[in-house]
């Protein structure tokens, strides 16, 4: 049987700030992210499967997606919680506003390998994060291969 790729683009915004940064990124700034999530498997030879002829249903994908990544990315800040910018996340959380405070800078190139770890250990196991393709401007994009790591 052969291995079949499918991918599914997601889009969502997302606010970041880059500490210690020598240019415009220093300050706060948002960006209209798009997400393309590819996997690979065989596709499912059962007849009788529901499923039949799908490596993954694309909603099942949307839904691990969505959990792990847009509903909590989407309309937020991050910031690097190792930096001072730890102090304006506390602030902006303490007047309402969403923000996510992680463990690295948060550049594309950053975030792409966090979400890489969070989308592969909610797929099936006979289902492979193939790529990610994390672009952050219409010309600026990072990319995680499994096949690189």
């Amino acid at each position: 049987m052969s291995n079949i790729r499918i991918t599914k683009q997601f889009n969502f915004e997302t606010g970041h700030a880059l500490h210690g940064y020598d240019g415009k990124c220093k300050n706060v700034h948002g960006h209209s992210y798009k997400l393309n999530v590819t996997v690979i498997g065989q596709p499912i030879t059962d007849p009788n499967h529901v499923k039949n002829g799908m490596v993954i249903d694309f909603g099942d994908l949307k839904k691990i997606v969505n959990h792990e990544i847009v509903d909590l990315f989407d309309h937020a800040t991050v910031f690097n919680k190792n930096t001072p910018h730890v102090e304006l996340a506390n602030e902006l959380q303490k007047r309402g506003h969403n923000t996510i405070l992680v463990d690295y800078q948060p550049t594309s190139e950053n975030m792409v390998i966090d979400f890489a770890k969070k989308i592969s250990a909610k797929l099936p196991t006979h289902i492979k994060l193939f790529s990610l393709k994390l672009q952050e401007t219409d010309t600026s994009f990072a990319e995680w291969y499994a096949s690189d790591n």
